[in-house]
């Protein structure tokens, strides 16, 4: 099972999307330097189907993706939700923020438009860093993943220039 704790209408998360993202409590990862600390515990309202197609109801005049930020603590969870937004809102494009070093096996790939990966080290930077350990791929339309992670960096020029 999976909780949230809220949700937001977002910009930068995923590339030329406006996302819905959806903030998954029960984070394992507790990436020292998190600056999501409120996302460890195990608490806040359920996220069934019934829960999240209503929460893109509200949203969907204005969205045009769904991002799972979390849901390390259960994969399969989180790979049976996006099963439900392809099949039911199919015009949606698909998310998931995984603070893991690698993408889970408990999730069908072809599910996701985008997957992020990685923990968040301090020292090394999130996405817009060029050192960054995280990285964003992109499902092309042959179903491979492109990594994408340098998109991300013209915006942290950009705040340096």
């Amino acid at each position: 099972m999976l909780r949230y704790i809220n949700t937001d209408i977002v910009f930068q998360e995923f590339p030329d999307e406006v996302t819905l993202a959806i903030n998954i409590s029960g984070c394992p990862c507790r990436c020292p330097g998190c600056h999501s600390q409120f996302l460890w515990a195990d608490r806040g309202e359920e996220l069934t189907v019934e829960a999240l197609s209503a929460l893109i109801r509200e949203t969907e005049a204005t969205i045009t993706c769904v991002g799972f930020m979390g849901g390390d603590a259960d994969p399969a969870e989180v790979d049976r939700l996006a099963e439900y937004v392809r099949c039911h809102h199919a015009g949606l494009k698909i998310g998931w923020y995984t603070g893991r070093t690698a993408i889970s096996p408990l999730i069908d790939q072809q599910r996701f438009d985008y997957i992020k990966v990685g923990p968040y080290l301090r020292h090394l930077g999130a996405l817009d860093s060029p050192r960054t350990n995280q990285r964003m791929y992109r499902r092309s339309p042959d179903g491979s993943f492109e990594d994408i992670t340098s998109h991300f960096w013209k915006a942290h020029e950009d705040k340096n220039l």
